[in-house]
């Protein structure tokens, strides 16, 4: 690769780490420094946070950068398919081995291998990698020759291997081999203010990549994401914003489109204290799951004698005595309904209604039935 295309590619790698933070910025300085240098990377912290960006960031920076990047899930490599994977097998050395391979670390000869989930590998595949790191040779199945490989090790774990270690669960010595350099990840929760750049971001990738809208984030919404915990990290953010752009009618994503697609416990952390529709949903009925992953609907339960009289059904009187229901009262059951449904998020009901948000909020208020309207949509007036 040409080095002008080399640095290009490196500078790319770099801003995938996106954010404002400190911790952002501390991170992208990191990558710069241990980069240059061939150094192992152990790279610590929760699952959604970005550990493989970091690692594709470094290798990108690298004199490597032009030779191949091997990713290895080392939480699904175990027992007996372990040496085969990782180091190759020769042709008939056991049953099935129609052909030789190279196996995971031959594959990343000059180059660099991710071994994500490290602290997921069981205790005796530990000390065969061992010997690969110390020796820098592998010895594929079937075969007793040593072959020699120049290879980068970056290792990855949501694990805290100091403790794995003291528990007997990882070897003290294969910890020491990965430590050489680390670098930690952060919640989302705690790196709040890296939200809006994040969503910016993914959103534009969703219009790019998918043919999705090009949506944006009213002022509201983004108050919303940042009062979240966000247990699924910047994973979880890309699914929440996915959906938003899904189920909004307009440009701008606003909280209507995101609270009710979020856990049931809501920004705030529990179905009590919710706010907005979730709140609206949690008194009005029993909040339950629907097909769709992440999105909740409400059972409404009876209305109180004190309520305004519900619409008879087709073939009942209703309360002027009238032997059939008219067009309007039909109308507003199936806006009550769909309000239900979609737990108040009016961005929602008027998309499954196949109508304009404005034409429904019209239609609510000449049913009564805008009463929370300023609180769910997150609008005045």
């Amino acid at each position: 690769m040409p080095p002008m295309a080399e640095s290009k590619s490196a500078a790319a790698a770099i801003e995938r780490i996106a954010g404002v933070s400190a911790w952002a910025e501390q991170v992208r300085r990191s990558i710069e420094l241990v980069s240059v240098h061939q150094s192992n990377v152990l790279i610590l912290g929760p699952s959604g946070t970005g550990k493989e960006l970091i690692a594709r960031a470094i290798h990108a920076c690298s004199r490597r950068s032009a030779r191949p990047f091997i990713p290895v899930d080392c939480a699904v490599t175990t027992g007996t398919l372990f040496a085969s994977h990782m180091f190759g097998h020769m042709k008939g050395s056991f049953t099935g081995a129609t052909s030789a391979t190279l196996g995971c670390f031959r594959a990343a000869d000059s180059g660099t291998i991710f071994l994500d989930e490290i602290g997921e590998m069981e205790l005796e595949l530990q000390a065969k990698l061992l010997r690969v790191l110390q020796q820098r040779v592998v010895v594929p199945v079937g075969s007793h020759e040593e072959m020699p490989v120049d290879v980068r090790v970056l290792a990855a774990t949501n694990r805290d291997l100091t403790k794995e270690v003291e528990a007997g669960r990882f070897r003290e010595d294969l910890f020491y081999r990965l430590n050489v350099v680390t670098i930690r990840t952060l919640p989302l929760r705690e790196r709040p203010e890296d939200i809006p750049v994040l969503a910016e971001r993914y959103l534009a990738e969703l219009s790019a990549r998918h043919g999705m809208p090009l949506c944006t984030l009213s002022p509201t919404a983004i108050e919303v994401l940042q009062s979240y915990a966000w247990p699924g990290n910047v994973r979880e953010l890309e699914n929440v914003l996915e959906r938003a752009v899904m189920f909004s009618s307009g440009d701008e994503i606003d909280p209507d489109a995101l609270t009710g697609l979020m856990k049931a416990g809501g920004p705030l952390g529990g179905a009590a204290s919710a706010s907005g529709p979730m709140a609206a949903a949690t008194t009005q009925g029993i909040v339950s799951p629907t097909p769709l992953p992440g999105v909740f609907r409400v059972e409404p339960k009876m209305r109180s004698a004190s309520a305004a009289p519900t619409p008879a059904a087709a073939g009942e009187p209703d309360a002027s005595g009238n032997g059939w229901p008219t067009l309007a009262d039909v109308e507003r059951v199936h806006l009550e309904k769909t309000l239900a449904a979609t737990m108040q998020n009016k961005s929602l009901a008027a998309k499954m209604l196949g109508i304009d948000r404005s034409v429904l909020r019209r239609k609510l208020k000449s049913y009564g039935l805008d009463e929370s309207s300023t609180e769910s949509d997150g609008e005045s007036g």
